[in-house]
């Protein structure tokens, strides 16, 4: 079994006259050079042959990050139409597998949570193995098995990362929404896809506010016909009945494996705002995001193996996805869950600055290390006090501004490997 392939970093000695480690795209482009038998000038001709070389690409992307399959693919790309593009046809793998790795560092940190309901927790690769070994064994008993679907009803806390990567070892499909939804949004969704297990919280903490949610959950098991079984995350909040409780599912463990399963078998089941009619579901296979999930956590983001990942998220959001993928490039992910502004600006800020939260009534302005790898932020003037909503037009206004020129730098506005297998 391949692992996965993290091309080494020279030393680099301290000093002006050295210049830094490369980025992941920058790696990635000398890799893909001697494998390509070419060089790439700039970002722009790496873009114009991930666009123009489609299969190519992709298939470079499959060899440079070692992808794991238990079958080998018979083509890279089937045809080129969409719709009805299909990739790595014969290829048999799973997304959790490659998530969860092998145990060759079982101590290194995989999730840092902090809550305004509960302490903070923190789990190393070791313990979210077993985690989910544990629930994958319990969703087993259930029934649950390839192609069943498991929504959670969750917010943004390690037990859902772990429900979610239980899910997809046994290959059957996930799906979330965060627990500040009601009833009508939580039925317009799940009751698209016919769960046949939910998991839920009754209640949590926005701040210091107490939320209870034991009426809608039952509202929403009222909805959805389909679940068979009801799952109740304890999560500083009062028991549910006729509920099974997440210790009773974790109470037995067999050995951790996961279900092979075709490249496009789906994965997870995002949705649509819902702005016009019913939000639509959206289907994601295992091996498009994984995939995309590597090239994007490497090329774009630049994550490497012991950094720790922020995305402030809810469950009902793509980007509570993309943050459980940063685990494919063994960092930690960061999980935070309640009022981002509580009990002021500085709250999410002692999460990512080493000094700690800035000073009361001084400007949050970060003044990281030149080695840090953030982006800069300008003062705000000292003493002055503007109108919320004057605040967010200037804020509107920057991020128009950013946005343009930034399509503008972009060869036909399209991201690196715009179109492909993800």
């Amino acid at each position: 079994m391949q692992t996965e392939h993290v091309p080494s970093r020279p030393h680099q000695p301290a000093g002006p006259s050295h210049p830094p480690p490369p980025s992941g795209i920058g790696r990635f482009a000398e890799w893909a050079s001697a494998r390509e038998n070419r060089g790439f000038a700039d970002y722009d001709e790496l873009w114009r042959w991930s666009v123009g070389d489609v299969a190519r690409f992709w298939e470079a992307v499959w060899e440079y990050y070692g992808i794991r399959s238990h079958a080998p693919y018979e083509s890279v790309l089937v045809s080129a139409e969409m719709p009805g593009a299909s990739w790595f046809p014969g290829a048999r793998l799973n997304y959790a597998e490659h998530v969860l790795g092998d145990e060759d560092a079982p101590e290194r940190v995989a999730i840092i949570a902090r809550s305004q309901t509960v302490g903070p927790v923190e789990m190393t690769f070791g313990e979210l193995r077993d985690a989910v070994a544990r629930a994958r064994t319990g969703l087993r008993r259930l029934g649950v098995g390839p192609g069943d679907r498991v929504a959670a009803y969750l917010p943004n806390i390690p037990e859902t990362v772990v429900a979610l990567l239980a899910t997809a070892s046994l290959g059957a499909i996930w799906t979330s929404c965060a627990p500040e939804f009601g009833t009508r949004g939580i039925v317009d969704r799940f009751a698209q896809v016919d769960p046949e297990v939910l998991l839920v919280v009754s209640g949590y903490h926005h701040g210091t506010k107490a939320i209870d949610r034991r009426q809608e959950v039952a509202r929403i098991r009222a909805g959805l016909p389909s679940v068979r079984h009801v799952v109740h995350v304890p999560y500083g909040s009062e028991p549910l009945p006729d509920t099974m409780a997440w210790d009773e599912l974790l109470v037995d463990s067999e050995p951790l494996t996961f279900v092979p399963v075709p490249f496009d078998h789906p994965l997870w089941i995002l949705f649509s705002s819902g702005t016009t009619g019913l939000p639509k579901p959206i289907v994601h296979g295992h091996g498009g995001i994984l995939l995309e999930q590597l090239k994007v956590h490497d090329l774009s983001f630049d994550v490497r193996p012991g950094d720790r990942f922020l995305w402030f998220t809810t469950t009902a959001w793509t980007m509570w996805n993309t943050l459980v993928s940063a685990l494919l490039r063994r960092a930690a992910i960061v999980l935070f869950d309640g009022n981002p502004l509580w009990p002021d600006l500085g709250a999410q800020w002692e999460l990512v600055l080493p000094q700690g939260r800035p000073p009361a009534g001084r400007a949050v302005r970060p003044v990281p290390p030149a080695s840090a790898r953030r982006h800069r932020f300008a003062p705000a003037r000292r003493g002055v006090r503007l109108d919320p909503r004057t605040v967010r037009r200037r804020r509107h206004a920057q991020l128009d501004q950013r946005w343009n020129g930034r399509v503008r730098r972009v060869p036909g506005g399209q991201p690196l490997a715009g179109r492909g297998a993800g």
